[in-house]
């Protein structure tokens, strides 16, 4: 990986802070539902699930993940649904359990 690649793809890491799963009130990145990020020269392509199957918020979230990556590197961006099912371990601190988020 290039380092300006490198540097983009911190940047949209960075920028997909910013997408709130509104019914949890914790970022993409935190929640771990962004699963891929591929920059290229041209485009990125990012590959995300959500935390529920039919989760009402997804349209919106999707949105919002491909408006952060453009912004954040300038340049188009898609974003595919991963078929992965989401669990707690893929948080960034799984320790939210402590908090009584989730039961």
């Amino acid at each position: 990986m290039t380092s300006e690649i490198q540097s983009k793809e911190e940047g949209v890491r960075e920028a997909l802070r910013s997408v709130i799963d509104p019914e949890i009130g914790m970022n993409v990145m935190e929640l771990g539902l962004i699963r891929d990020i591929d920059i290229q020269e041209e485009r990125a392509h990012i590959t995300m699930i959500m935390t529920t199957p039919f989760c009402p918020y997804a349209p919106a979230m999707i949105k919002a993940t491909r408006k952060a990556t453009q912004e954040a590197i300038d340049q188009p961006a898609t974003v595919d649904m991963g078929t992965e099912q989401w669990d707690f371990s893929m948080m960034e601190d799984p320790s939210a359990l402590d908090w009584g988020m989730y039961s």
